[in-house]
């Protein structure tokens, strides 16, 4: 996900690439976003850019034209429109030739050149979103980066907010007091500090003031002894401080990574290798990964801390061993061994809620049917005419299965009754 530094290098890049540029038409926006419409048709403005922790602002400014034949024409604006993007997972600003137009640009400024150029908001996973006539969300602190003082003062006037309750890992990803800092900038912060990740956010925040002791002023030299002494432990103590502040990082590692500039931005460094280089923690070899409360991966070194998230199994293996526990481990066994071998497990395990009740019920029907099969195969292999026995069978096919035995045999009384009339007259 671009982070504060991905952000401000995108500001960047608008910035250099699109400088003398003369845009001109309708901002036009693809068919498949649900962002909203920009309403800006201009036939002459320019576009710059400014960022502030993972917010990016693209002010429209139209060109003032002399003389009253180039007056604006109907739906055309004459002023500025400033639109914020936030870059979602997958977001990023692309400048190229019309017919070099990325696939995944949903939000497009045309450039008044033959051949036209195209400023592209690119979003492959559309998590990304603009607001027109927007302004920075009120909700997100000042930036790590640019607004350092007030970053500083912001958290530490807030430490008995419940935010910082929580492990330091997810505090950082608190955009309210960390406006910029995100899942690689959070690993490589806590790395350098060697801070556990799982520990409480507060424990390490408290005892750092709103105001940099590495901005003051070092103490004068050529001291006597004794002050010199007690300076030494001041410096021994002083570089403890600065080893262990947390905020002070927070400042610097981001400025790293925009130094380094590249990072797709720089047309003539389109790679990620210096950063891949630069990265000591997230994503590296030997390192230690968890997920936190909130599910995102944590990359760490050593002991995760005592907030660390307790690894439990999955829902479909909890609910698995429940139904195991309700069967009869016995039962299931026989059935699994009644089975084929082309049979499933699953098909035993349902063979085997069958009660013994409904078994009981089902075996005399069996024994029955077995004995019927007995005796109509002897009946088969008698010595007797072949044309008999099958019109037996055709009788017994042909009877219906819910007649009684009693019924069967007064029939066979009738038929025999009016045989022996047919025989012996009156």
């Amino acid at each position: 996900m671009p982070e504060g530094p991905e952000l401000h290098l995108a500001s960047l890049y608008v910035n250099k690439m699109c400088e003398g540029v003369v845009f001109t038409g309708q901002v036009r926006k693809s068919e498949v976003s649900k962002s909203p419409d920009v309403p800006f048709t201009c036939d002459a403005y320019r576009i710059t850019a400014t960022s502030r922790g993972k917010e990016v602002k693209l002010t429209l400014t139209p060109m003032k034209s002399d003389g009253p034949k180039h007056r604006m024409k109907a739906g055309q604006v004459d002023q500025s429109m400033d639109i914020v993007f936030r870059f979602g997972m997958s977001g990023f600003f692309r400048f190229t030739t019309e017919d070099e137009m990325p696939k995944h640009s949903h939000l497009r400024f045309y450039s008044d050149e033959k051949p036209c150029r195209v400023l592209s908001f690119v979003d492959a996973r559309r998590f990304g979103s603009w607001q027109p006539n927007g302004t920075w969300q009120p909700s997100r602190g000042p930036c790590i980066m640019f607004e350092y003082k007030s970053f500083r003062e912001n958290v530490v006037s807030h430490l008995a907010d419940h935010a910082f309750d929580r492990p330091i890992c997810e505090a950082l990803l608190n955009q309210k007091y960390f406006n910029g800092v995100g899942n690689y900038l959070r690993a490589e912060i806590l790395f350098r500090l060697n801070i556990p990740p799982f520990v409480p956010a507060r424990t390490v925040l408290e005892g750092l003031e709103s105001d940099d002791s590495s901005e003051k002023e070092r103490p004068v030299k050529n001291e006597n002894p004794d002050k010199k002494q007690k300076s030494d432990r001041a410096k021994q103590t002083k570089v403890k401080e600065e080893t262990g502040d947390l905020l002070r990082l927070c400042h610097t590692v981001p400025l790293e990574v925009v130094n380094m500039g590249g990072k797709g931005y720089d047309p003539q460094k389109q790679d990620y290798s210096d950063f891949e280089a630069w990265l000591q923690c997230y994503y590296v070899d030997g390192m230690k990964s968890i997920r936190d409360h909130n599910g995102r991966t944590m990359w760490f070194k050593g002991d995760p801390g005592p907030m660390a998230p307790k690894v439990s199994k999955s829902p479909k293996k909890k609910s698995k061993a429940k139904k195991e526990e309700d069967h009869d481990y016995t039962n299931k066994k026989k059935v699994a061994k009644s089975r084929s071998a082309g049979g499933t497990k699953r098909t035993a395990i349902k063979e085997e809620t069958v009660t013994e009740t409904s078994h009981k019920e089902k075996k005399p029907e069996t024994d029955a049917g077995s004995k019927r099969r007995k005796t109509e195969k002897k009946k088969e292999n008698s010595p007797q005419d072949g044309k008999t026995s099958a019109a037996r069978r055709r009788k017994v096919s042909s009877a219906e299965p819910n007649i009684s035995g009693a019924q069967t045999r007064s029939g066979r009384v009738t038929r025999q009754s009016s045989k022996n009339q047919r025989e012996n007259p009156l």
